[in-house]
């Protein structure tokens, strides 16, 4: 049986851990996420994340006031650090949950990995505004809103990815109840871009749907340059 949660009051992030047992026991996990990331703090990241996309049919459906982007088959992953990750899951949060050198965008998605043996996670970040210049792979015409449940969408994930970025990559966890970790997170610091139109249409069709910042608690976090 699923538990009720939510993004505010007595449902909300800072509830999380008392709803259930499973949400408690996440919660202790020390490393959590998401958080404030700074280029100073970071060191170098020796290891490359590789990506093998293919263009594939999502099922597109709604999970707490998010948006989430299913593939039907498993011809996607990445790997890292001789693990292969499988791509299981697309959403989105908004505004963004990861603030880069004190810059909070619009929106955030997320490209989430599972690996062979199904745990760890490996999640990849990508921060979209609408600053003119940037410079992506999706525009209006290539994701829209689902109307029903389990709408097909043919999407390449690589479009999400802004082309030429370095990342920062942390230890954390996931975003959402239940909160366990580790999840290899990879966020990419050069934001991607959509139209004001396109944002708009996510904000008046879901919720805020942002955990708040957590504390890094002395941890490593890394970058690779672009």
């Amino acid at each position: 049986m699923s538990r009720v949660w939510s993004y505010t009051g007595d449902t909300g992030p800072e509830f999380w851990p008392t709803l259930c047992e499973e949400f408690y026991e996440a919660g202790q996990f020390p490393w959590q996420s998401p958080i404030s990331l700074f280029h100073k703090e970071t060191q170098p990241l020796t290891q490359a994340i590789a990506f093998s996309y293919d263009q594939q049919t999502f099922y597109v459906k709604r999970v707490n006031d998010t948006m989430h982007f299913e593939p039907a088959e498993g011809l996607s992953y990445v790997e890292f650090a001789d693990e292969r990750y499988y791509l299981t899951d697309i959403h989105f949060h908004m505004p963004s949950e990861h603030i880069i050198e004190k810059e909070q965008t619009p929106l955030e998605f997320h490209l989430v990995h599972k690996s062979e043996h199904g745990q760890p996670f490996l999640v990849c970040a990508v921060l979209f505004s609408l600053e003119e210049g940037s410079q992506n792979r999706c525009n209006d015409d290539t994701i829209e809103l689902a109307n029903t449940e389990d709408e097909k969408q043919l999407l390449d994930p690589l479009m999400f990815l802004p082309e030429g970025s370095g990342y920062f990559h942390y230890e954390g966890s996931l975003t959402t109840p239940p909160t366990q970790g580790p999840v290899q997170w990879f966020v990419f610091d050069q934001k991607g871009v959509m139209s004001r139109f396109f944002i708009e249409r996510f904000e008046t069709s879901l919720s805020p749907n942002n955990r708040p910042l957590q504390d890094k608690k002395q941890r490593s976090i890394y970058y690779k340059k672009p």
